[in-house]
């Protein structure tokens, strides 16, 4: 007969799973020849011991987390004094220049204020477009870089119903940035309710924990999130267009050629002392962001604004620039009265809007939003103007009238330096809409191709991208 000592049972459980237990119970029973409410008690015994071992490793966390928050109540000081300074503004893209940012202003301080803004009920959503290698990763990067770590999720794709088994608060007032957002296709659709919903919902079948038996279950995922995505796309999903701002990557030689020479700097001495300070500028901003509160904002100046309707679309567009004006004054909370009203037994704190913070939004509406109106997409508009001003010198020289002068992809690849795939994609898009002409015949193995303005030189003045989006600022 075998000793009790040389029996023993192997398995594999989770011991808060009551099913699992049972069925170990049991199965050990078997194998060991005791009563199953011996070894009931027996397991009852190691659950708690393992529970008393796990509070022992949570309070020994604490302990060494102790120290680390009285450290960082220097930072913590300093991160209010920063967010105190009448020059906040100025100071942010200051920090992005000592980051390594330059010539950007417009997109990273918008970028910046749309990260901001996740702390609003609605907040507000980014799309960076430009073509391959432009920089656009590195403008998402640099904002990202500057906002706390547990408040922005990252992804580099995402699969069609992903978004829904995220959990119910996962993404409530976070950043959900994606690299590409060709990457997010798949799941578009959740994405666009997110951001207009602020929740989504699905019923999926499942197995119920105790019985086993297929059920149906709700997953239910928790809004408001600020979507931050990049894309090289020429044609975006108009309904995600629709919800996003969007930000353009400024491609000018002159921008290369600022890039190049900060790149340069970074392999100095002074460089590599700056590199030191980019990691206490990152702490700082990071800081700062977990002090600002999510507080309601009231806009005392909202009934004197005036805003584009001559399309349904800015509809939508005209949410996003008083969402603008909401992260601005956010923003500026711990340099303004945080007022309070009691509203059916609740209080309600809130900072009002000045006209400082109209003024910006206005400023940077005049370039974000503006190009809403726009038929054209950004790269191709620049390519339009760009041809804009070829044309007309051409013309000038040649002493003809502007009409008559017609023009080879090869001619503008080398008169503008644009690449030939590029050039070729938004050359269609301007024939397409009727801005060029395209004069075509047969030659030996295919067809040849010219190009001329469908309107002559008086009328190009009128092709420029205008923004009568906004009043201006009350005083």
């Amino acid at each position: 007969m075998a000793r009790c000592s040389d029996l023993f049972h192997v398995d594999t459980l989770d011991l808060y799973q009551a099913r699992q237990r049972a069925a170990f119970v049991h199965q050990a029973s078997v194998e060991l020849g005791q009563a199953e409410e011996r070894i009931k008690w027996d397991l009852g015994q190691i659950l708690l011991k393992l529970e008393g071992l796990q509070a022992d490793q949570i309070k020994k966390a604490l302990e060494v987390v102790e120290p680390e928050a009285e450290a960082d109540a220097e930072l913590r000081k300093a991160a209010l004094d920063w967010l105190k300074s009448p020059d906040l503004v100025e100071n942010i893209l200051a920090d992005f220049g000592r980051l390594g940012v330059v010539g950007e202003d417009t997109n990273v301080l918008t970028g910046y204020l749309a990260a901001v803004s996740r702390k609003l009920d609605r907040p507000l959503a980014v799309i960076i477009q430009s073509s391959s290698a432009a920089g656009k990763s590195s403008l998402m990067e640099a904002v990202l870089g500057l906002m706390p770590e547990e408040e922005r999720v990252q992804y580099s794709a995402l699969t069609g119903q992903s978004l829904f088994y995220m959990g119910e608060t996962n993404l409530k007032h976070k950043i959900l940035a994606i690299a590409e957002e060709e990457g997010a296709s798949n799941a578009s659709y959740a994405l666009k309710l997110l951001q207009s919903e602020g929740e989504i919902t699905i019923a999926s079948t499942g197995k119920d924990d105790a019985t086993g038996q297929l059920v149906t279950k709700e997953y239910r995922v928790e809004g408001p999130v600020m979507l931050f995505l990049t894309t090289t796309a020429i044609d975006i999903d108009e309904e995600l267009l629709n919800r996003c701002m969007v930000l353009i990557v400024n491609e000018s030689r002159d921008q290369t050629r600022a890039i190049h020479v900060m790149q340069r700097q970074r392999q100095t001495l002074e460089g590599l002392l700056a590199e030191v300070d980019r990691g206490a500028v990152t702490g700082l901003h990071r800081a700062a962001q977990r002090l600002l509160r999510p507080l309601k904002v009231v806009n005392p100046y909202a009934a004197d604004l005036s805003f584009a309707d001559g399309q349904t679309r800015t509809r939508r567009d005209h949410m996003k620039y008083l969402g603008l004006i909401s992260a601005i004054a956010l923003l500026h909370q711990y340099s303004r009265e945080v007022k309070r009203v009691e509203h059916q037994g609740h209080v309600i704190e809130y900072v009002e809007v000045w006209p400082k913070d109209i003024e910006l939004a206005n400023k940077l509406s005049s370039v974000v939003l503006g190009r809403t109106l726009d038929e054209l997409p950004p790269q191709t508009r620049k390519l339009l103007i760009a041809l804009q001003d070829w044309i007309r010198g051409r013309a000038d020289t040649e002493d003809v009238p502007v009409r008559d002068v017609r023009f080879r992809r090869r001619e503008a690849r080398e008169a503008l330096g644009w690449t030939d795939t590029m050039l070729k994609i938004h050359l269609g898009r301007l024939a397409e809409l009727e801005y060029l002409l395209v004069h075509r015949w047969a030659v030996r193995g295919g067809m040849s191709f010219e190009y001329e303005l469908a309107c002559d030189g008086s009328e190009l003045g009128g092709l420029g991208l205008k923004s009568p989006f906004v009043a201006d600022a009350p005083v």
